[in-house]
């Protein structure tokens, strides 16, 4: 049973608007991108709410956006997001000779987990199946019908990523891209896709940075305000 929220409250909600409007203020060429954005919250909070995981992808640059991306859901990106009480008094007896307070500092995150990392699977998978499987055979593993997949890749035609997400849909996941040019073949294959005005692999990352912070700050407002 999730422990989320299925429904926010009106002060929850015009956080996550703040942080929404925040962006196209900041980044004018995003405008055009308002709807996917919005729809791509809206299924990440929903596999949230239904107790699943967020399974991220993406190579090179977009391969440390997944793992920032982690970094930002596990902890707190604005908000503290303290322990429930009854989960810190079951902490505190255990951790306090190890650690003193340590069960005050701890947070509640949003489980994600990029697949870019597991090196030792990711090499036995290259070695022993295909290259282009690693991430693929993690998201076998790993998926579950409640969990999203986020792709991420400049010219959405990564081949390593496009096969996830195949994966993905094919056990029934939800799955949102984040890529640029003319989407590639994420637009087609994915539910939603944020296409950032730019085709140059660089510019398409500077926009993706603000974008999925503003996701990451959408879902925190959603899930963690009070």
């Amino acid at each position: 049973m999730s422990d989320y929220p299925h429904e926010i409250s009106p002060d929850q909600r015009e956080r996550v608007l703040a942080h929404f409007e925040r962006l196209f203020t900041r980044y004018p060429a995003l405008e055009g991108c308002r709807d996917q954005i919005m729809q791509a919250y809206v299924l990440l909070r929903d596999g949230f709410a239904r107790g699943g995981k967020l399974l991220i992808c993406g190579n090179g640059g977009s391969c440390a956006d997944a793992q920032h991306i982690v970094g930002e859901l596990m902890k707190g990106l604005y908000l503290k997001r303290p322990l429930p009480q009854t989960q810190k008094d079951a902490l505190r007896g255990l951790m306090e000779p190890i650690l003193p307070g340590g069960a005050d500092l701890l947070q509640r995150g949003l489980p994600a987990i990029a697949l870019t990392d597991h090196q030792a699977l990711t090499t036995a998978v290259q070695n022993d199946l295909d290259p282009s499987l690693a991430m693929a055979q993690q998201v076998i593993g790993y998926g579950r019908r409640e969990d999203v997949i986020l792709a991420i890749s400049t010219s959405g035609n990564a081949r390593n990523v496009a096969l996830a997400v195949a994966t993905a849909k094919a056990l029934g996941l939800r799955s949102v891209a984040l890529t640029g040019g003319s989407g590639g073949r994420l637009k087609g294959l994915c539910d939603c896709a944020v296409i950032a005005p730019a085709s140059s692999a660089a510019d398409v990352q500077e926009y993706h940075l603000p974008i999925y912070h503003t996701l990451c700050a959408m879902l925190e407002a959603a899930f963690f305000a009070e």
